[in-house]
């Protein structure tokens, strides 16, 4: 048995504290959870994909902050870790998210893109943001087109829907791919508009120099989209809302997060 005596993410700020709780190893031989988690405890893989997805720490932190709580892993372990259940929990999240915004109309969507560099070689990051801030999808692409502007709207649309209104910037790609699926006239175009899309870029930039930079498309895709799905569960904006309610928006955000890692 291990006893955690707090959440290891827990420092100042915004990052979450917890009550001691027990740390429990499933047995490698024997328990089918034990051999399809690998032999992680029961808690700490869902830490571990929280710490290297969500904040912007390297993994040698995350490795430290292990190491000061009693918990001796390397940094290649972590890395491991996240890379085989960080993707199962942002899927799942996109999914729940998916099937809720489904559920009734769309009011605004926002779109926009940023500039990344692969090896040298710029390629751009485009994401779809509703009228909340939460990023909707990612998406990397070489040039910053009509063909590339609308893949993101139609993966966009067949995932989540069709808003009422889209807000774009003044590049001409996505007025000619509005007009090539009949929604040019649903488009808004102005100075500050957009400013939701581009504060969605904030959470990205500031976690993206942890990365050491990236090496390939597939590898920027992939971390792209479950970082965004992470941050936008645990995201509850709280310059908008009271102290009270930022705390129980909080709560349920860590309680789902644990039946996620729980499934």
């Amino acid at each position: 048995m291990l006893r955690d005596p707090r959440h290891f993410l827990g420092i100042a700020g915004r990052h979450r504290f917890l009550e001691p709780q027990r740390i429990e190893f499933f047995q490698p031989l024997g328990q089918p959870d034990g051999a399809r988690r690998g032999g992680l405890p029961v808690r700490l893989d869902h830490q571990i994909a929280l710490g290297a997805s969500d904040f912007p720490r390297s993994l040698h932190n995350v490795e430290e902050l292990l190491h000061e709580r009693g918990v001796d892993v390397s940094h290649e372990t972590i890395r491991f870790w996240w890379q085989r259940f960080g993707p199962m929990f942002a899927s799942e999240i996109r999914r729940k998210c998916a099937d809720r915004l489904r559920s009734w109309p769309q009011w605004r969507w926002h779109l926009d893109e940023m500039f990344v560099k692969i090896n040298g070689e710029r390629y751009y990051l485009w994401r779809a943001v509703d009228h909340e801030g939460e990023v909707l999808e990612s998406f990397v692409t070489k040039t910053r087109d009509k063909k590339a502007a609308l893949k993101i709207l139609r993966k966009s649309m067949k995932r989540h829907g069709r808003p009422h209104v889209l807000v774009i910037d003044r590049l001409r790609s996505y007025g000619a791919a509005m007009k090539a699926i009949g929604n040019a006239h649903r488009q808004e175009t102005g100075r500050w508009l957009n400013n939701r899309a581009e504060n969605s870029h904030l959470p990205f930039r500031r976690r993206a120099p942890a990365m050491q930079r990236f090496r390939r498309v597939r590898s920027l895709q992939k971390f792209a989209s479950d970082h965004a799905s992470v941050f936008n569960h645990s995201n509850s904006q709280r310059s908008l809302t009271s102290r009270q309610t930022f705390r129980l928006n909080r709560a349920a955000a860590l309680v789902e997060w644990r039946q996620l890692a729980a499934a």
